[in-house]
């Protein structure tokens, strides 16, 4: 059973930081992409950031780029994504995603397993 738990959602200021984590069991974390994917209000979900299993490649939604960074620990099988310069329009439930072995892919039909997801408000 593959499971993924996110943490590290909450509110901050515009401008502010958060970490999310999301620990990963029931499969062999350091062969899988992974990724993180956000909901917002009324919309569909979208692509965050992906990054392969070595860690060595990544890839970002044009909207984060500058701003957040996905990285990996495969020893703890956990999956971080530093937001930085947080907007209100950064609000939304983050996901985390595992993907597949050894093939670097960032779109959502491509993830196979989700996490329940993680809260991230950012107020103006």
């Amino acid at each position: 059973q593959v499971q993924l738990v996110e943490s590290g959602g909450g509110l901050v200021q515009a401008g502010g930081s958060l970490r999310l984590s999301c620990v990963a069991s029931g499969r062999t974390f350091g062969m899988s992409t992974m990724g993180w994917f956000r909901q917002a209000p009324g919309k569909e979900r979208e692509f965050v950031a992906a990054i392969n299993w070595s860690g060595g490649n990544t890839n970002y939604a044009d909207s984060v780029k500058g701003r957040f960074t996905i990285s990996r620990d495969n020893a703890k099988n956990t999956v971080y994504l530093q937001m930085n310069s947080l907007k209100p329009e950064d609000t939304a439930v983050y996901y985390c995603a595992t993907g597949p072995y050894f093939r670097f892919v960032y779109s959502q039909d491509e993830f196979s397993y989700w996490g329940q997801g993680t809260q991230v408000t950012v107020s103006s």
